[in-house]
């Protein structure tokens, strides 16, 4: 499967902003590699359950997280990113 486009919602903007500097530049990294091969074992790619039924979430880093979800067979939206707090805000 490879992610030809991705949306991006204002609040995940938002987020991406906020983050350090070194972090922008992993999240981009890692978003290259989303968009080549969404489930590679490096983003630990995993389906999301209870209120978040619906939405997938890939790492960042260790503590990092996108919060985002497949739209049709070739695109996704990015809602969140951030630490695992992007779990409940």
């Amino acid at each position: 499967m490879v992610i030809t486009e991705i949306f991006y919602t204002s609040r995940f903007v938002k987020d991406f902003r906020k983050l350090p500097t070194d972090k922008q530049r992993v999240a981009i990294k890692r978003e290259k590699l989303f968009k080549q091969n969404p489930f590679s074992s490096v983003l630990r790619t995993h389906k999301l359950s209870g209120k978040l039924r619906g939405y997938w979430s890939f790492s960042i880093t260790y503590s990092d997280r996108v919060l985002f979800r497949f739209e049709g067979k070739d695109s996704a939206i990015f809602y969140k990113i951030g630490s695992h707090a992007i779990y409940s805000r």
